[in-house]
């Protein structure tokens, strides 16, 4: 099934779980598409069984607190998360057996991005301490460390070769994995024309478009390779400067984004244009949203995390 302007406006909640006492901070799918993950202020880590379209399991870090959850490659069985209590060591978590297989200590202020490489066991992490790490899930040391000279969050490419790093929320830097230590290869100017701090980059699946996330009220798209702003979108509410977190969908061709007043706003990457705005029926603002890698399926939550589904009876 093609992802359209039609189908997207057809979306409508399926399932809404009410399992969190605080706000959902991050939603991530497996890269099969089969399980979904949440973590939330209120320290649990929620897994859902998407074919099934319910949860089976919810585990707590009481101690640690949860924050920015990622599947590890291959199959849904374990995950990384940062921390929002204690301390800022990021922690890799069995989720079969509830026991951490590893830290990575290193970071000395919160984290703001986890990336998993799509290739292999590497992960990226940026943090206000104004660091990028490298890790490598076999190992608790650094595999290296870059300084982007300002507060940055990072992304990996999908081919795993390249990461960019948004730094001081007004530049885009370009990384080889490989070379990492020789500096940028490449670097854009993206500042936004109002005030507000990058909160997120995602690169498309096809590689070609890198999204600006942020805590105003506008997202922004650039060509991946020269840096070009395409479209920047805004008309959606964050009167409160909340870190809304935006994606693409799987195809590359729309960017979706939750909002303040529990509405999902979708453009069109080619056009800049909006083809839908969707009512979640959220009784707060949708701070994290995804969309499944592989079945036609999306995520939004704000305490309540809702699946959503096409009415295909609507086209």
């Amino acid at each position: 099934m093609k992802i359209t302007d039609s189908l997207l406006r057809s979306f409508k909640v399926a399932r809404t779980y009410r399992l969190n006492s605080e706000k959902v901070n991050c939603v991530d799918y497996s890269s099969n598409g089969e399980h979904a993950v949440s973590s939330s202020d209120d320290d649990s880590i929620v897994l859902y069984d998407i074919q099934e379209g319910k949860p089976f399991s919810t585990l707590y870090s009481k101690k640690y607190g949860v924050d920015l959850i990622r599947f590890t490659q291959g199959e849904a069985q374990t995950v990384v998360f940062s921390s929002n209590k204690l301390d800022d060591t990021i922690r890799y978590l069995s989720l079969t057996d509830n026991k951490f297989i590893r830290y990575f200590p290193g970071h000395t202020a919160r984290v703001t991005a986890l990336s998993m490489s799509p290739v292999d066991e590497t992960f990226i992490s940026s943090s206000l301490d104004k660091t990028i790490r490298i890790w490598d899930l076999r190992s608790p040391n650094c595999q290296g460390l870059t300084d982007p000279l300002g507060k940055p969050v990072c992304s990996f490419d999908p081919d795993g070769l390249v990461f960019a790093a948004g730094v001081e929320s007004q530049a885009i830097k370009l990384y080889d994995i490989r070379a990492f230590d020789k500096g940028p290869f490449a670097c854009f100017e993206a500042r936004l024309n109002r005030v507000c701090d990058w909160t997120g980059l995602k690169f498309s699946n096809d590689g070609k478009l890198i999204l600006i996330c942020t805590n105003g009220g506008a997202v922004r798209i650039l060509n991946a390779f020269s840096g070009l702003v395409l479209h920047t979108f805004s008309g959606y509410n964050n009167n409160k400067g909340i870190a809304l977190e935006a994606c693409f969908t799987p195809d590359s061709q729309f960017v979706m984004i939750g909002s303040e007043d529990g509405r999902v706003h979708v453009w069109s990457t080619e056009s800049g244009m909006k083809v839908a705005v969707l009512d979640g029926k959220h009784p707060g603002p949708i701070n994290t949203l995804q969309f499944n890698p592989r079945y036609m399926t999306f995520a939004s939550a704000c305490t309540n995390t809702s699946l959503w589904l096409p009415c295909v009876d609507d086209l």
